[in-house]
């Protein structure tokens, strides 16, 4: 399954430590930040739950750049 979801970032540097950090998360097979759109397009493993991952993919982006946000 695939979603895309709005995002609030002030720099690229800092969306892509957001990617790096979702494409880390368990539950998630691919993470793609654009940072001109501010999007995030997430491919989930097939049968994660999407809310639940995207609560830890939010949890562990706001530990390397607490002042992103993830519009879920």
């Amino acid at each position: 399954m695939k979603k895309s979801y709005k995002i609030e970032v002030d720099c690229a540097n800092c969306a892509r430590k957001m990617e790096e950090e979702a494409n880390a998360t368990p539950g998630v097979q691919e993470a793609v930040v654009n940072f001109m759109l501010l999007k995030m397009n997430v491919t989930f493993e097939e049968g994660a739950d999407a809310k639940a991952v995207m609560r830890a993919v939010r949890d562990n982006c706001k530990r390397v750049e607490d002042d992103c946000e993830i519009y879920l």
